[in-house]
């Protein structure tokens, strides 16, 4: 007990009597200003990054699904719907796709669940199987 005291009292005295070697950071010599130090592969990824997001033009959000069938005639029924909707809302998306076995109507370009819903709530009179999808949706046009 003795001897575990003597050595805390020692090691105390050299921590109080030496404060500047414990400095958590060096001091800053460069007058402010930060280094980094890096692959040059990672610009090119970065630029790589960046043209791929230019060409797409999408984004995150949602849209709502109004139609999707398979089999027998389901792309005609798909087209009707597709044109029906466009007659009714004819400045909204109207996005038909087809992704096997099922042609699929999707409308809007909704950047939040919530302005779907509010969208949606309008439309379940008429589509009243329609429901909100996750979706790569298109940017908004800039003028």
């Amino acid at each position: 007990m003795m001897k575990t005291l003597a050595i805390y009292c020692f090691l105390m005295s050299i921590l109080l009597c030496r404060p500047n070697t414990l400095a958590a950071q060096d001091r800053d010599t460069t007058g402010g200003k930060t280094e980094i130090i890096q692959d040059s592969r990672v610009d090119l990824l970065v630029k790589k990054h960046i043209q791929i997001n230019q060409v797409l033009n999408t984004m995150d959000g949602f849209r709502i699904q109004v139609f999707s069938d398979s089999g027998t005639n389901s792309k005609n029924k798909a087209q009707a719907t597709h044109d029906e909707f466009q007659a009714r809302y004819p400045g909204l998306g109207v996005y038909l796709t087809f992704k096997s076995p099922n042609y699929k109507v999707r409308i809007g370009d909704f950047r939040t669940k919530l302005d779907a819903q509010r969208f949606l709530i309008e439309l379940t009179a008429d589509y009243p199987n329609a429901f909100i999808i996750a979706d790569q949706i298109n940017l908004p046009k800039t003028d």
